[in-house]
């Protein structure tokens, strides 16, 4: 669980993403960090215990800092609203299939996995694999506890027309025009806050793991 006073943070910065804000809480800060931090810590020794290429991670591999590059953004506000973790095999710096956990307040909270962009060598691999092993990938994603905890895969990141190699009458054609392979669950904030957020955590990520294994196959 998190603390109330991390959300309280998260809420107020919303409202102050500004430096001199920030400068002046920055103690409030740093006990939230530790506080999120030693959430992921839990996740590690949980979740390492189902996947061991999990286990070998440190704290360190999987938070974002909270600074953004606002380089090439119109929104200039300097600091992110959330705390994020990319927990995936070498961690957040490595871009392969993984898991990922997003705390903010308002119900943006996520917990969720998979590969977001990969590259044009990876997704012709993924694609590859998708294309072959059609009725395995969707014996995962047709699960029913895959179904009723995750949904389908995120379709928002889409080709309009068939990726090249491939034709309209694919029976895998509405994945193999994704961009990206996403999939996760919203949290509540009062989950945040609760006893059971670790729990449900470690049970998203257990039933999205075949689902990340067939993706890292794809890549390996």
């Amino acid at each position: 669980m998190l603390q109330p006073s991390t959300i309280t943070f998260l809420r107020q910065l919303k409202r102050h993403n500004q430096k001199a804000w920030f400068d002046i809480n920055k103690e409030k800060y740093l006990d939230a960090k530790a506080d999120f931090e030693n959430l992921v810590q839990q996740i590690i020794v949980e979740y390492g215990k189902i996947d061991p290429d999990i286990a070998a991670l440190q704290v360190k591999d999987c938070v974002f800092r909270i600074y953004k590059d606002v380089r090439f953004s119109k929104d200039k506000t300097p600091y992110k609203t959330h705390f994020a973790a990319g927990i995936n095999k070498g961690g957040k710096k490595v871009h392969f299939p993984g898991y990922y956990f997003h705390a903010e307040p308002g119900g943006y909270t996520y917990c969720g996995g998979g590969i977001w962009r990969p590259d044009a060598a990876e997704l012709k691999k993924i694609r590859q694999e998708i294309d072959y092993n059609l009725e395995d990938f969707k014996s995962i994603i047709k699960d029913k506890r895959f179904l009723r905890l995750l949904g389908d895969l995120d379709d928002a990141d889409t080709l309009v027309r068939a990726p090249q190699g491939y034709e309209e009458d694919n029976p895998a054609i509405k994945y193999l025009k994704m961009r990206s392979f996403i999939t996760g669950v919203s949290f509540t904030d009062e989950e945040l806050t609760s006893k059971e957020l670790l729990k449900k955590i470690i049970h998203t990520f257990t039933v999205m793991k075949p689902f990340i294994d067939f993706l890292s196959t794809a890549l390996e």
